[in-house]
């Protein structure tokens, strides 16, 4: 910033936080090229750029869900429900349940600022959401409605850390937004490594080893974060295996910070998605016992509503003072957005058989999951074809995060170039094909590792025509070096 240095706490961690930054240091490759094939089209082999590094459902042509946006629509323009041709254009279930939001809106305005955990009637819809999925109690006092589960996990992190001494548990490979979030907050983060042999799962003997280390360097760890279905591995935990981790937590004494936005995305039989707070539960433990906060976004799943920043999270066993000061914190941003809001609602309280659109709505839901499975598996059987590459199965979230062994002369020619091995992979495979993935040094692989992490996302078209061009620039990288 010209003219000022940077706080301390951000220039003492400023070489850590362009870690977070070395996720995308693609895009300013990608954006060079965009602008190449604008002022001259037809100078590449590929007719366009293939983006494969972008958690962006509907931005790669997922499409809405129709009933969403119908009380969207209504919800912003109430004057169209005195209107006798809004029958004719929208559903009776989606005009009702629109009536009943506008109701419940501060001067039935979408417009309006909210209370700052959310509208009551909204936070009582996602509680009973909640309470559906898991077969336990869930409260509408508990759940806070937020601007998507980045900025829960924000205010997470903002609770609970008071200074460089206080720990925070993560996964290795990693979502950048927690290391980042960290150490902005001025925490310390201590990282435990997912295996990838054993299908990217977590070996609670290796946490159990980060912690104790943590602890004898001085740290106060009090926190676990937990990803499932994973983020970039795209593994889904198994009830054992969570089990084995309430376990832990609550012998240990830590919250557990549950991510589970990908919740919705789950593409293999042999696994389903069971929430922490239901295994927690029915391993007897009740709020007195452990600590949970739970995070939920519509940007994945089948809403894919990235843009409207829309989530939510479940507060469990915090006391009563400390949930008034999460308020307290909550309230300087004044509220969530309504729009958001809304549609976190709508996710977890969407229609139900009996409804009118409850056909329409499931045709639309199974129509975006059945296709996401086929191209998981494609995209993850393509890369495993490939010499030298190995891909575990995705058997959810919405990434295959392939592990590349990289000849040593391709290592050399990286390091010439003052690149990590798999970001001057990835910007050859982009400057050869169009097509643009992360560099896996973005998400704190294990040393001497190199991956990259690629969505789903695309279409079932494009993938399959990407697919012959990977496997050709693939060939051609390994026979150069």
């Amino acid at each position: 910033i010209i003219g000022h240095s940077l706080p301390v706490n951000l220039k003492k961690h400023w070489f850590d936080c362009t870690i977070f930054l070395s996720a995308y240091a693609g895009f300013r490759v990608i954006q060079r090229l965009e602008q190449e094939m604008e002022k001259s089209p037809g100078s590449r082999p590929f007719p366009e750029i293939t983006y494969c590094n972008l958690g962006n459902p509907q931005a790669l042509g997922q499409r809405p869900i129709t009933f969403f946006r119908e009380v969207l629509s209504l919800c912003d323009n109430p004057a169209l429900l005195r209107r006798d041709e809004t029958r004719m254009l929208f559903s009776p279930c989606a005009i009702n349940r629109a009536r009943k939001i506008i109701e419940s809106m501060p001067g039935r305005n979408s417009g309006a600022y909210t209370n700052s955990q959310g509208i009551r009637s909204l936070r009582e819809a996602v509680a009973s959401g909640i309470a559906a999925r898991d077969g336990f109690p869930s409260r509408p006092e508990d759940i806070f409605l937020t601007d998507g589960a980045s900025s829960a996990i924000n205010l997470s992190m903002q609770i609970l850390i008071r200074s460089q001494e206080d720990g925070v548990l993560c996964p290795l490979p990693e979502y950048p937004l927690y290391s980042a979030s960290i150490i902005l907050h001025g925490g310390t983060m201590v990282p435990y490594n997912l295996s990838e042999d054993g299908d990217w799962g977590l070996e609670i003997f290796e946490v159990k080893r980060c912690l104790e280390e943590a602890r004898i360097a001085g740290l106060t760890v009090r926190a676990m974060v937990i990803i499932n279905p994973g983020n970039p591995t795209g593994q889904v935990l198994s009830v054992t295996n969570q089990e084995e981790i309430v376990e832990f937590c609550r012998k240990e004494g830590l919250v557990m910070l549950a991510d589970e936005v990908y919740q919705d995305n789950v593409y293999v039989e042999d696994r389903k998605f069971h929430s922490f707070k239901k295994v927690a539960r029915s391993l007897g433990y009740d709020e007195n016992d452990i600590s949970i906060v739970s995070f939920h976004s519509v940007s994945m799943g089948f809403s894919g509503e990235c843009g409207r920043r829309g989530g939510y999270m479940e507060i469990c066993g915090f006391g009563d003072d400390v949930m008034d000061e999460i308020r307290k914190v909550a309230s300087v941003t004044l509220c969530p957005n309504i729009g958001g809001q809304i549609l976190t609602s709508l996710a977890m309280d969407p229609p139900k058989l009996g409804d009118g659109c409850f056909e329409n709505f499931m045709a639309e839901k199974e129509d975006i999951r059945l296709s996401l499975a086929k191209r998981a598996k494609t995209l993850a059987s393509a890369f495993s074809s490939l010499e030298g590459m190995t891909c575990n199965r995705v058997e959810g979230a919405i990434y295959a995060f392939p592990r590349i062994h990289l000849p040593a002369a391709a290592i050399k020619a990286a390091k010439a170039e003052g690149m990590s091995p798999d970001l001057f992979y990835a910007c050859r495979l982009l400057d050869a094909t169009g097509i643009a993935v992360v560099p896996g040094s973005g998400f704190h692989q294990a040393t001497g590792t190199w991956h990259i992490r690629c969505t789903i996302l695309p279409g079932e078209d494009k993938i399959k025509v990407m697919i012959p061009r990977l496997k050709e620039f693939h060939e051609s990288f390994m026979n150069e070096f």
